[in-house]
């Protein structure tokens, strides 16, 4: 037991700093009870003691020219660390004072809980590990040199749009503000990773970052994200480079995915420090994301930023929380519907076709099933009274290949078209399972052949064929073919490929969040510049929807998301803590202590390299005092389950399914310790399913023909009768090792047919934004169909398609004929269709022919706006808001008065409206850009 401050300090401390690289018996690096001068109290002229006057830190880091880096003051493990608060404080002032230069960093501990606090710049926090010398010249560099950011320019080159720029300022002011964590909620397809480019680029500039780390779920996003940095920050060095895979401490941008980073923190080979990073993007950040690799972040505790598309509604209090957010206020939030409404509109828009067969409708029985069919069946020896099945269980009980190759039909039909109009454009199909995938992929070849296997091809994230240059995601985003992407959850998210134009959901999804993910990715526009031979001009896209997914959001608009699951490991130590507490309520010590022996092992095993462990050290230490077990009373077992309980989520490297069997194992041996009724039904139950899974243990393989006669025993009646603790730690010694060759899968096979199904209904699918603008829409098609019809016989169009010039009169006798043909074409609903108040009619016809650009109002408005704020990179976040305002209201009223920029809705943003907000010179450049846009 560690009692004293010297203890603590030898035994936790001192081994602490070597693991960061500092040792303690070199002078040079640290200095132990380091001598400070203190000024005497006011009226005393000398001290009245060789000591008087001093003080003595516990130690003192020291740089490389041998001046003071950090100040550490020890307290001894059963005391709080922040008893030594204070103190330190006083000891890094009193260096300053008196020895000069900068003013060391602060530590404080007992030797379990270490706080770091960056004096006059940040409040304490608490940290897991000490820097490195390394990072301490680092930091100490990055604060004597940063700039301030309020100030600093935006390289619009990167993330020139209006929301982008106000995202990054809104981050900019709040670090400058001391903020260390931050949200940006926006939509898919609206440029997330630029924005964080640009926002990092700003940093490294402004001397604020030197090693940045961007964390991603899924390799593909890794490549992606790589891309984007090589393309946006050329000068900047990355990790990793093609090949690497241990970590090189030289960069300046690291990209890595969860699992790779939480590894890297854990292995003590690899380990990088706490402090290495000194700003840290999430991407995707969501709760499934935290509970499994939440301990990166609780690792590297620094500056960071979330990313999401899930619109703010639906954004969970825990995310909001890990990011210092309020409940539902993000730092910058951009919407799905402000990027369709922008004009232009910074994101695609889409239609939808609902697609429906009678087996999804109807089920797959006998009434449904077609005569023709009802023949092969009989004569294959199948009973057809025996095969009935509900629509829903298509792709999880029941296989039809007719079914998939009906959707695979409809879609070659319906799906945009390449120029030729033969194939379909850039398309993803989500489906159910990967097996489920692979049946797509070999209905798109057995259908057409002609194409020898390249039109359709499937992409899951445990393919290695997917990665890289020449892979088949590259493949898929840079090249004619494959067209279609067959997917399962792998493209669901973040996968940025412009030229799609179909998106298929062949499978019922359920989770709002994911459904807009997963229509994202088609909502990236394709810039005209950038078309492929093989792509389409892209003015929106189209999803087929087989599984009646919009229809099911209209109905439950949040969708259903799946609840939170306890990890397996603290499963098992909940279960194995109730059996201690209930046999030693019933008199079964020998059980009791026989289940202790076996959780202590089990704490024993737990990472010692996981940040929760370390964090947990105190919690931990009470479990070494041998007098903790021997009376576990009510308190104790509270700690067990609270504090205890949950560090088992760091278990990963386990066998899994061994686990599940002893985990049964365990919760019958605790159900048979109670006596009433209800338990010992329960136990039955239980027993019937661990009988199950030993029957299903194959003896034709070798390690399980070892264990035959206990395997046969076990599914006896008798041996259960008798058995108790001795039987079932044999059963999980030599038997839970083996569940891993289990027979069959948890759940029964489907059935496999090959039945043909029918269309049942296709219907458009009026949902979300879009159908907002339909009646425009459709009065733009018939205008412009009309011309090109005209055209050919029309003198005047033909004159206006040659360029040549046009007379008054002739325009004048063209807008009669027009009229004439459709009295709905006029030179004012031309105006309001195209949003433009300044074009005369011929120009609206010039425009159509597609011989003159025709800004709308709104397009006019929001370049002119994109210009100004990017000629005024350095306007602040509030200034942003106020010019989105004031841009929406312009397009809205189509004229903005000096007077009306002091009135309401301006006066939301200051009681002083634009007064308030801008200085004189800028409200005159304001003014004067109005003018010129309502004139």
């Amino acid at each position: 037991m560690i009692t004293t401050e010297a203890h603590t300090r030898t035994e936790l401390i001192d081994r602490q700093l070597a693991l960061s690289g500092w040792n303690v018996k070199d002078p040079n690096q640290v200095a132990e009870e380091f001598d400070i001068l203190v000024n005497p109290p006011e009226g005393v002229a000398e001290p009245r003691t060789p000591y008087e006057g001093h003080q003595f830190s516990d130690y003192v880091l020291l740089g490389r020219d041998g001046r003071p880096l950090a100040v550490i003051e020890a307290k001894k493990a059963s005391r709080d660390a922040a008893l030594g608060r204070e103190q330190a404080k006083q000891y890094c002032e009193n260096i300053q004072r008196h020895r000069g230069g900068e003013l060391p960093f602060c530590f404080y501990t007992n030797g379990r809980d270490l706080w770091f606090w960056d004096l006059s710049h940040a409040p304490p926090r608490k940290i897991v590990g000490y820097p490195t010398r390394d990072d301490l010249e680092r930091l100490a560099y990055i604060r004597r040199n940063r700039k301030p950011l309020t100030g600093e320019f935006i390289n619009t080159s990167i993330a020139g749009r209006d929301y982008q720029i106000r995202a990054i300022r809104a981050v900019l002011e709040g670090i400058e503000a001391s903020k260390r964590a931050f949200l940006l909620v926006m939509a898919t397809g609206t440029g997330k990773t630029r924005t964080c480019i640009a926002l990092i680029d700003a940093l490294m500039r402004a001397g604020h970052a030197e090693k940045v780390l961007f964390l991603v779920d899924r390799i593909a996003l890794r490549e992606q994200a790589l891309a984007a940095f090589k393309e946006h920050l050329p000068n900047e060095p990355r990790w990793p480079n093609v090949g690497e895979k241990l970590i090189a401490t030289d960069r300046r941008i690291y990209v890595a995915t969860y699992p790779t980073m939480l590894n890297l923190v854990r292995d003590e080979t690899q380990s990088l420090s706490p402090h290495f990073f000194d700003f840290i993007v999430v991407d995707e950040s969501h709760r499934s994301i935290y509970n499994t690799y939440g301990e990166v972040l609780d690792y590297f505790k620094t500056l960071t930023l979330g990313l999401t598309a899930t619109p703010t509604g639906l954004v969970d209090h825990n995310t909001f929380a890990l990011f210092d957010c309020e409940d539902g206020l993000p730092s910058f939030a951009y919407t799905f519907e402000e990027a369709i409404n922008h004009a232009p509109p910074y994101l695609s828009t889409f239609r939808v076709m609902k697609i429906q067969t009678r087996f999804q409708m109807e089920g797959i029985s006998k009434r449904t099933i077609s005569l023709e069919d009802q023949k092969k069946l009989i004569l294959e020896g199948k009973e057809v009274e025996e095969i009935n099945f509900d629509g829903t269980q298509l792709e999880k009980q029941v296989i039809n290949a007719g079914t998939n190759a009906l959707i695979v039909r409809e879609f070659m039909e319906e799906s945009i078209k390449d120029t030729n109009g033969v194939l379909p454009g850039k398309t993803i199909f989500f489906c159910t399972t990967k097996a489920h995938a692979r049946r797509i992929e070999e209905t798109f070849d057995k259908l057409y052949p002609h194409h020898h296997g390249e039109l359709a091809k499937v992409l899951v994230s445990d393919d290695s064929r997917v990665y890289g240059k020449g892979g088949l995601l590259d493949q898929f985003a840079n090249h004619d073919m494959p067209r279609v992407a067959i997917s399962v959850d792998m493209l669901d998210t973040g996968i940025d490929v412009r030229e799609i134009v179909n998106l298929v959901f062949a499978k019922p999804v359920y989770s709002y969040t994911k459904f807009w993910q997963m229509i994202g990715r088609g909502t990236r526009l394709l810039e005209p510049a950038k078309i492929k031979p093989w792509c389409v001009e892209k003015d929106h896209f189209l999803i087929l929807d087989c599984w009646d997914n919009f229809e099911y959001f209209k109905l439950e608009p949040k969708g259903k998301e799946p609840a939170p699951q306890l990890p397996l490991p603290v499963r098992l130590a909940g279960l194995r803590i109730d059996k201690i507490e209930q046999a030693a309520a019933r008199g079964r010590a020998d059980t009791a202590m026989r289940e202790i022996a076996k959780f202590r092992r089990q704490i024993a095993a737990l990472p010692a390299t996981s940040v929760v462990i370390k964090e947990a050290a105190a919690a931990l230490a009470r479990l070494g005092e041998e007098n903790f077990w021997i009376t576990l009373d009510k308190a104790r077992l509270d700690f067990l389950r609270h504090e205890i309980k949950p560090l088992f989520r760091t278990v990963s490297n386990a066998d899994f399914k061994a686990m599940r069997f002893e985990r049964d194992l365990v919760e019958y041996a605790l159900t048979k310790l109670f006596d009433d009724k209800e338990h010992q039904l329960q136990a039955a139950t239980i027993r019937v399913a661990i009988v199950e899974q030993i029957a299903e243990l194959p003896l034709a393989v070798p390690f399980v023909k070892q264990q035959e006669a206990l395997i046969r025993s076990a599914q006896r009646p008798d041996y259960w009768a008798n058995a108790g603790e001795d039987q079932f730690d044999e059963l999980i010694e030599k038997l839970a090792p083996l569940t891993k060759f289990r027979d069959g899968s948890e759940t029964a096979k489907p059935v496999h047919l090959n039945l043909q199904d029918a269309l049942h209904r296709k219907e458009w699918v009026e949902f979300g934004p879009q159908h907002e603008s339909v009646g425009i829409a459709r009065y733009r098609e018939m205008v412009e169909a009309l011309i090109a019809e005209l055209t050919a016989t029309n003198s005047v169009l033909q004159k206006l398609k040659h360029g040549e010039p046009v007379s008054e009169a002739e325009a004048a006798e063209l807008a009669d004929y027009l009229h004439q043909k459709h009295p709905h074409i006029t030179e004012d609903l031309l105006r309001q269709v195209y949003r433009n108040r300044k074009a005369r009619f011929i120009q609206f016809i010039r425009h159509i022919l597609g011989l003159e650009p025709l800004k709308s109002f709104p397009e006019e408005v929001g370049a002119a706006f994109d210009q100004f704020i990017r000629a005024h990179s350095t306007l602040n976040s509030r200034q942003l808001e106020f010019l989105a305002l004031l841009r929406n209201v312009l397009i809205e009223r189509e004229k903005v008065e000096k007077q009306d920029l002091i009135a309401a809705p301006f006066t939301v943003i200051h009681p002083q409206g634009i007064r308030g907000v801008f200085s004189a010179a800028e409200i005159h450049d304001i003014l004067h850009l109005t003018t010129r846009l309502a004139a």
